[in-house]
């Protein structure tokens, strides 16, 4: 979990600065990430369960892939990096779609605020999940459930499946706009 540099944000979303990761935490900057979401033919997603020394959100479930955009990366190659190093899996710039981008921003405890522009894609997961390797230090397991066991989950009617408190707008996005890719 390295603290890399990040692009600091105007409202306008032009970058007014760039400063560590931590920087931005610490003052509540508003900054970029990459979400992904992977997806199968059978109506599944994949989720992935946060590390339980993760700064925020420990031991929830989470998007399948996310991570911070470096300094001067492009939202697209930062979707590349991001799911080879969290899930072990190499894609190429065809196989990700983008959907859109969302704000939130989280206050998680004194000099920690998350402030973020998450760039969306989605992605059909093609490979079999047994041969995704996990990424140890931010994220203790993987697995796929059922679109209406996720929207359950995101509902809060699925107890066994605690997701991170992502704004209900933003799963309600995620959720139509797979069921789109899948013709649901």
């Amino acid at each position: 979990m390295a603290d890399e540099y990040v692009d600091i944000l105007a409202d306008d979303l032009t970058i007014i600065k760039t400063c560590l990761k931590s920087e931005a935490h610490k003052n509540g900057w508003l900054h970029p990430t990459v979400h992904i979401w992977f997806y199968t033919d059978k109506g599944e997603i994949l989720i992935q369960k946060r590390a339980n020394d993760k700064k925020s959100f420990p031991d929830l479930w989470d998007v399948s892939v996310a991570g911070h955009i470096e300094t001067g990366e492009e939202t697209i190659i930062s979707a590349i990096r991001e799911i080879k190093e969290e899930i072990g899996l190499s894609v190429t710039p065809d196989q990700l779609i983008k959907i859109g981008v969302f704000m939130e921003k989280f206050e998680h405890k004194e000099e920690f605020t998350d402030n973020e522009i998450h760039h969306i894609y989605l992605c059909r997961l093609i490979a079999n999940i047994r041969s995704l390797k996990i990424q140890k230090e931010e994220l203790s397991e993987i697995r796929l459930i059922s679109i209406d066991s996720f929207e359950r989950a995101t509902l809060k009617l699925n107890d066994s499946i605690k997701l991170v408190p992502h704004y209900p707008d933003y799963y309600s996005f995620i959720l139509e706009e797979i069921k789109r890719e899948l013709d649901v």
